[in-house]
């Protein structure tokens, strides 16, 4: 990649390594639902009016409105509230580990649909460089997890690895940020009678609380995004997938610089593997003359 994609890479390793540790700490006052409905409330106030004032949302409604909603669900309204509630149960560390299958589905999804782009040895070697890092990083036992939020992150994988192919098939002429906008209201009108009923309640939950749901629609979701279309347009969109490895990473290492936790064998271990996998899985492959990447987002937590 050039210098500035690995500045945005960087960028959005920190921020996207954030949400699980947010999310955590989010439902442990608020329901998995109501987290949904003020984070995309939050990022859609952020994005929609960006996206109004350039006139880009209606005629792509217009044209593309099945194909938007089939990627809302995959993309937000789904995969965000099993995340949330699998979190009720699992570890935030623990989930990011398993999101990070993402891009090894996102591959074999790209492949089987006939995209140009190939992944070369080097490449899945990467992959599982960076995967194996993870592992030995967070030094998880999942056979002491419940079978269900298991099985919903196993979901959010599928939904976050596919959502893509529907923006390069279907959506390839509508800006990555104007799906995401129409996404967050969309997903925030469906959970909003769920949601809002219970914000009476809230009137005694802890600022920390409530810190973590206004960080994760702003800096997680609205001014996220808004970097990960500039690292796609830089470093094209599979490759912008594996910054899903690094964000187990930075939540760990957060943990030990802020929050006092040790520096075990497994962080020294697991976090170089991790970098190496990164360099590795990032690296360009041959694109055959007249290709082009589509700008797709990637999974986010």
């Amino acid at each position: 990649m050039s210098r500035r994609g690995w500045v945005l890479f960087v960028a959005l390793a920190v921020i996207w390594g954030i949400p699980y540790l947010l999310i955590k700490v989010a439902v442990g006052e608020f329901s998995p639902v109501t987290v949904v409905f003020l984070r995309c409330a939050i990022g859609a106030a952020l994005l929609l009016p960006w996206t109004l004032t350039r006139g880009r949302l209606g005629p792509a409604v217009r044209q593309h409105w099945r194909a938007l909603l089939l990627f809302t669900v995959l993309e937000m309204t789904a995969p965000w509230l099993l995340l949330s509630w699998a979190e009720t149960e699992l570890s935030s560390s623990l989930t990011g580990l398993l999101v990070a299958g993402v891009p090894f589905v996102a591959a074999l999804t790209a492949r089987l649909a006939g995209e140009e782009e190939r992944l070369s040895p080097v490449r899945v070697a990467g992959m599982l460089v960076g995967v194996v890092g993870i592992a030995v990083l967070l030094g998880l036992d999942v056979g002491r997890a419940q079978l269900g939020p298991l099985l919903a992150v196993a979901l959010v994988v599928v939904g976050y690895a596919t959502a893509p192919m529907v923006i390069s098939r279907r959506l390839s002429d509508v800006p990555g940020v104007t799906a995401s906008a129409f996404a967050l209201v969309v997903t925030a009108v469906v959970y909003a009678p769920f949601a809002v009923p219970r914000l009476g309640d809230a009137a005694g939950v802890p600022a920390d609380a409530w810190t973590a749901v206004v960080l994760l629609g702003t800096v997680c979701t609205a001014a996220a995004l808004a970097l990960f279309f500039a690292l796609i347009r830089e470093a094209g969109p599979q490759r912008a997938l594996v910054i899903t490895f690094v964000n187990p990473a930075v939540a760990v290492g957060l943990g030990v610089l802020l929050l006092d936790e040790p520096f075990t064998l497994g962080l020294a271990v697991g976090l170089p593997l991790v970098l190496v996998g990164c360099v590795l899985a990032t690296r360009r492959s041959p694109v055959p003359a007249g290709t082009a990447a589509a700008e797709v987002p990637a999974a986010r937590p």
